[in-house]
């Protein structure tokens, strides 16, 4: 349950971070509907404005992945939806951590839904699947009129269309837009019981710095127990802390990344990553890195926070992990430099989701109709009602005309985003829809602006995008998945034995040879030629 509740809580987050606004807004695939003079769509019965949007009763299949809260079908949220715009959804849900595998056997076996929603549709998913007709190009609707709201979007900011439309011209799926988010992945933070312990007043600016204060850890009982327990940095496999350890030694993508000149890079191939490797072997070897590291659970990683075990730790917030409540005593860790010139830098969220977050089946009986009732979600009153549930419930308007709202006890007392998981769908998953900050106005916390303070200070100034969200042909994605499947694992596997010194480092230029035979220089080729089309497609 505190997965599903991070989860949510970074969604929340986001959802305070950005600076979109919006306006509201659905035919078949390849008939044009025309437009009555009411703003109808004479074809197919489907209005361009006001609601409800359909003037008979319409029934669509719709399929998501599910955090188990509630019946969506008595969510508030959703039943609001149906009273609005008068289409009834039947749903076809599937708990998330099956969800993917879900997907995967709906697509081959063609019994689709109508809609995807939550569908964290990949890039490899949309150009196959749009090129094979199962997915349907969903620019015609929105540039006709069914979708004002995104429209609106995608003319303020053409970077979210084009990393979005594939290489045969088409928007297949829909992303979350957040172009205020800061995080790629979650951050590092400091343990501040033990920065106070060990009378620290500035935070380590280099890695000898960060080796010092990990040193440190080790040796001065910080935790004040009498005993030698303390773990001065942790993780789970590496996948929570090395995308921001990448950028001390200047890479800013786990896997790929393009430089300020435009070139592309395979980040395990570079001279920065056997930096990144020697150090964490350095950490391993003088037990300042956690040896159960490659072993442990995320449970049993917060379980040694909640014991005030550990002084450096990935996690969305630090209370998550040593518990308590939201609080400003752990400091977000700054990035640190290294022998690289030019470091640190930090991989930056490019302002919107990697994977689509809704299609439309060519099975959908209404496309401009369910366009109108997705666009609605990228609007402020959608936002509102798909983020915070509708009025009265978990919060009420303070001042209605400026959008300042302020929050209500939780029905029944508990916790409050326990309970907004079952007013709403937009819970534990990613879901189509924008960050606008007028959502969250007269509801942010001293908490949220403390974080949105330490980014400013620590993250933004040193940000770049690592990669934009492009697209492989299917004949170049189906090269590049060959490649991968075997030179991602080969890599994983190595990381962990030089980090642990299985594989000495003095291996290093062996290791290089057989990353480069397994094709990694191929898979820069193939992502050098989309990033080239993505920045020529204007």
């Amino acid at each position: 349950m505190k997965e599903i509740r991070k989860a949510s809580s970074i969604l929340l987050c986001l959802a305070v971070s950005a600076s979109l606004l919006a306006a509201c807004g659905s035919s078949k695939g390849g008939e044009a509907a025309t437009s009555g003079t009411d703003g109808s769509s004479k074809a197919e019965g489907v209005k361009k404005e006001g609601f409800p949007i359909v003037d008979k009763p319409l029934t669509l299949k719709i399929m998501s992945q599910d955090a188990g809260k509630a019946d969506w079908g008595k969510m508030p949220v959703m039943q609001e939806m149906e009273k609005l715009t008068g289409i009834h959804m039947e749903y076809q849900l599937t708990p998330i951590d099956s969800f993917a595998t879900k997907k995967n056997l709906i697509f081959a076996s063609g019994d689709m839904p109508d809609i995807f929603y939550a569908a964290d549709l990949k890039p490899a998913e949309q150009v196959t699947y749009g090129s094979q007709g199962v997915l349907i190009p969903l620019e015609k609707y929105i540039d006709e009129g069914y979708a004002p709201n995104i429209k609106k979007i995608l003319d303020e900011h053409p970077d979210v269309r084009k990393s979005f439309t594939t290489p045969d011209g088409h928007m297949y799926a829909l992303p979350f837009i957040d172009t205020g988010a800061v995080w790629y992945r979650s951050p590092m933070w400091y343990n501040g019981k033990f920065l106070k312990a060990l009378n620290i007043k500035e935070l380590p600016k280099t890695t000898e710095e960060l080796y010092t204060f990990l040193k440190r850890v080790k040796e001065e009982d910080p935790n004040g127990n009498g005993k030698k327990d303390e773990i001065p940095l942790t993780s789970v496999k590496l996948d929570d802390l090395r995308m921001y350890f990448f950028g001390f030694w200047g890479m800013y993508g786990e896997r790929i990344y393009a430089d300020k000149d435009g070139k592309v890079h395979y980040a395990p191939q570079e001279e920065g990553y056997k930096g990144y490797l020697t150090f964490l072997n350095r950490l391993w070897k003088e037990d300042l890195l956690d040896h159960e590291t490659f072993s442990q659970t995320p449970e049993q990683k917060k379980a040694k926070g909640q014991s005030n075990k550990i002084a450096l730790f990935n996690d969305y917030y630090p209370y998550f992990t040593l518990g308590g409540e939201p609080g400003e005593d752990n400091p977000l860790m700054t990035p640190v430099s290294s022998e690289i010139p030019g470091t640190p830098v930090y991989g930056k969220h490019p302002g919107m989701s990697a994977n689509g977050t809704f299609a439309i089946s060519s099975k959908n009986p209404a496309p401009e109709a369910t366009m109108r009732w997705i666009d609605y979600t990228y609007s402020y009153e959608g936002s509102t009602l798909f983020n915070q549930g509708p009025e009265g419930l978990l919060w009420k308007y303070k001042d209605k005309e400026n959008h300042i709202k302020e929050w209500l006890p939780v029905p029944g007392g508990g916790d409050r985003e326990e309970y907004r998981g079952t007013i709403t769908p937009n819970f534990g998953i990613l879901t189509p829809g924008i960050s606008d900050p007028e959502v969250s106005k007269g509801l942010r916390s001293s908490f949220d602006d403390w974080i949105d303070k330490e980014n400013a200070e620590k993250l933004v100034p040193i940000g770049k995008s690592p990669f934009p969200n492009v697209y492989l042909t299917n004949e170049e994605q189906t090269e590049a998945s060959a490649l991968s499947s075997d030179l991602d694992t080969y890599v994983q596997q190595m990381e962990a034995k030089f980090v642990t010194g299985q594989e000495p480092l003095s291996n290093w230029d062996n290791y290089i040879a057989q990353v480069k035979k397994m094709g990694s220089d191929r898979i820069v080729e193939l992502y050098q030629g989309a990033y080239d089309r993505w920045n020529s497609n204007k």
